[in-house]
């Protein structure tokens, strides 16, 4: 299985990394990130569908919130908060503590 596509630290845009935490869904995953190093998806389902989760993972991903590290089967996801918060000081923090 291929390594997914992560945006470069320099090409996130404030835009894109607001329309990623603009859904409860993601802003719910995001902060779960927070207080991890990191998660693997099936952790990060709860109960809800495999299908919209997807979705979901794939935006935080594009919008440059994301990392997510493929071994084997499974899918480890990540807060990219160091290149966040040299991209946009603050904004991590003030999502973190709500």
């Amino acid at each position: 299985m291929p390594d997914y596509d992560h945006p470069a630290p320099d090409a996130l845009t404030l835009l894109g990394v607001l329309r990623g935490l603009a859904d409860p869904i993601r802003l719910e995953i995001v902060q779960h990130l927070g207080k991890v190093p990191e998660a693997s998806c099936a952790a990060l389902l709860g109960d809800r569908p495999r299908s919209s989760m997807s979705h979901h993972f794939q935006v935080l991903r594009e919008s440059g919130l994301l990392h997510t590290r493929v071994q084997g089967v499974q899918h480890f996801n990540s807060l990219r908060k160091a290149d966040l918060d040299a991209r946009f000081p603050g904004l991590i923090d003030a999502v973190l503590a709500c």
